[in-house]
């Protein structure tokens, strides 16, 4: 692996974090009323879009990165539609 795909996957491992605590909380508090379900639709609609990219370029750190940030991106949608009340 060379020095470029090695920070390739460090910043999509950090990224990818940066989703990662809004799903604990929401697990945790069983609460999603604050959370804005329009910015998950984007957010899902926008790594659907990216996947296609980064496949089309082959770029597998991006497309490891967005697909997981794209899972994260549906569990929260998930978890609001189910506890946004």
């Amino acid at each position: 692996m060379s020095g470029v795909e090695i920070l390739g996957y460090t910043a999509g491992t950090l990224t990818t974090l940066t989703f990662l605590p809004q799903v604990i909380k929401t697990l945790k508090e069983k609460s999603a009323k604050d959370v804005s379900l329009a910015m998950f639709l984007i957010a899902a609609t926008n790594q659907i879009l990216w996947i296609f990219y980064d496949v089309l370029q082959r770029d597998n750190a991006i497309i490891f990165t967005n697909a997981t940030i794209l899972v994260l991106s549906l569990t929260m949608i998930f978890l609001k539609l189910k506890y946004g009340r």
